[in-house]
């Protein structure tokens, strides 16, 4: 159902933007045939988002991984330095759930500890919508700011520290589907304990699963029909156990990325004194608006750095 979702999602993108071109091209046949300039500022306005949307569609193409489509868990935590840290963390906090309402996403705050005198020791948000995962991971490592601390009496400026970090949602279900061509079936007389019985028929089932190389058995059942059922079971179970230490190997494998929350380890610079400056040290992009990042325009941002690795 995911999968055809994501699929009906690309079919229904495609068709709204070429409705919104023909209907920018219906203006543009009117106002050249009435010569009628009273037009034109509305097909400009229409073609600026025209573009604005194709971009958006052409980007989130490049969001192949497979994990990228998936809703996304975020969280933040303050680096060492007290209030001014957790007032940092707090800062990022309003700027992600303004980014987060800019695009239409869905949130949960799964988690929220505030700090003893400001700010906040650490949140978890829960994001939902299409490509959330594919976005946020952009964001993953420590976050750098640069200011007049408001919580120093003589006005000196600190510098704080402060982690993001970004999960694919794991789906609650694993689903496990088994092609008949990957099992070879066995079967065989069953023995009873000590030998005492055998069959006479060869009840017994053995399936070996050749992809991963799992073999079960079972033969407590005189049927063969059961025995196969049982046998299946138990290899679901297995398949089923595989597949969650997988998706737990690839979490750990996301937790070795995660960084010391200090000086040099740092993927963005917020400065807001001497001078007003955000730098994404991994792109080298920047800009002076640094209150239009602050209230959630991220955009630029990320789309640079998941560029660069495209």
């Amino acid at each position: 159902m995911r999968e055809i979702n994501v699929r009906k999602n690309s079919v229904e993108q495609w068709q709204t933007l070429h409705s919104k071109a023909a209907y920018i091209d219906e203006i543009l046949e009117l106002t050249e045939v009435e010569d009628d300039k009273q037009f034109l500022d509305e097909v400009k306005s229409e073609i600026e988002a025209l573009s604005w949307d194709v971009e958006k569609v052409e980007f989130e193409n490049m969001l192949n991984d497979p994990d990228d489509h998936l809703n996304a868990i975020l969280t933040i935590h303050p680096g060492a330095g007290g209030t001014e840290s957790q007032d940092w963390a707090q800062m990022l906090m309003r700027m992600y759930l303004r980014w987060i309402e800019r695009h239409g996403f869905e949130l949960e705050i799964l988690d929220l500890q505030s700090g003893e005198e400001a700010g906040i020791k650490s949140a978890t948000i829960e994001v939902r919508g299409e490509y959330a995962y594919g976005y946020l991971k952009a964001e993953i490592g420590v976050h750098r700011l640069v200011r007049i601390s408001p919580f120093d009496a003589n006005n000196r400026r600190h510098t704080s520290f402060a982690s993001v970090f970004v999960y694919p949602e794991v789906e609650n279900e694993i689903e496990i589907r088994i092609n008949p061509s990957n099992l070879r079936i066995d079967t065989f007389r069953a023995s009873g304990a000590g030998g005492q019985h055998v069959n006479k028929t060869s009840s017994a089932v053995r399936i070996t699963h050749l992809p991963t190389g799992i073999v079960v058995q079972c033969q407590s059942e005189r049927s063969q029909h059961m025995n196969r059922e049982n046998a299946m079971k138990i290899l679901m179970s297995r398949l089923y156990q595989r597949q969650k230490e997988e998706e737990e190997k690839k979490l750990q494998e996301l937790e070795k990325t995660k960084k010391e929350i200090a000086w040099g380890s740092q993927i963005r610079s917020y400065v807001f004194h001497p001078y007003n400056m955000v730098k994404d040290h991994r792109t080298k992009v920047e800009t002076s608006n640094i209150q239009d990042v602050m209230d959630g325009n991220l955009d630029p941002l990320i789309q640079a750095f998941l560029k660069m690795g495209n």
